[in-house]
């Protein structure tokens, strides 16, 4: 199992082998060198922390340029750990996109568009009162009565209401990668991809 730190470009199409024209997703992926190594002995657990993105070495607190100076490699923007990362990768190691190949599944990991305080309409697809009942009478778009009757006189816990929308880790499973180019770093899977252009998404290959 592979893994890699990047960001979504945007999307695009393309036809494919078989001739069928599909939407896919442009990410910029990697290079990731490998910050630190988690063991069972020393940790309790084992995982691989890579990083991705450049960082001034002016910008990061003392305790994280230690943390890479003891690695050996340059700073990078973000860090994550990965549990069940197969291959003999040591410290000092750089995962590119050359790890991959087409045809490849992947799940992948981002964050999702943030939508701000929303309605019944729009976060939970109500299709809105409309008429002159259900407790209103001009406001098409509100979610209308929540009561219960006289039992139990009380708004039921988790009702669906407006509030907050999107902004919530999401993972898409089963992404074919289509195509790759290592000269720019970059990956095409098949399909939609979560978080708006230049989020940070996690690319784990999945077994096959």
């Amino acid at each position: 199992m592979s893994v890699l730190l990047g960001k979504k470009v945007g999307m695009t199409s393309l036809y494919l082998p078989t001739g069928e024209y599909v939407g896919c997703t442009v990410i910029e992926a990697g290079p990731c060198p490998v910050v630190m190594r988690r063991t069972r002995e020393r940790d309790g657990y084992e995982a691989l922390q890579i990083g991705w993105g450049k960082m001034p070495r002016r910008k990061l607190n003392k305790p994280l340029q230690g943390h890479f100076a003891k690695a050996g490699v340059e700073p990078t923007r973000y860090l994550r750990e990965f549990r069940n990362v197969a291959g003999d990768y040591q410290v000092g190691d750089v995962i590119t996109v050359s790890d991959f190949a087409v045809g490849d599944r992947v799940k992948i990991s981002g964050l999702s568009k943030g939508r701000g305080f929303q309605g019944v309409v729009k976060r939970h697809r109500f299709a809105g009162v409309g008429g002159a009942t259900h407790g209103q009478h001009n406001r098409q778009r509100h979610p209308g009565s929540i009561g219960a009757s006289s039992f139990p006189s009380r708004v039921w816990k988790g009702l669906r209401m407006a509030g907050r929308m999107g902004g919530h880790r999401v993972t898409v499973r089963n992404l074919e990668i289509v195509a790759i180019f290592p000269d720019a770093n970059l990956l095409v899977v098949k399909g939609s991809v979560p978080g708006a252009p230049n989020s940070l998404v996690e690319i784990v290959k999945m077994e096959q």
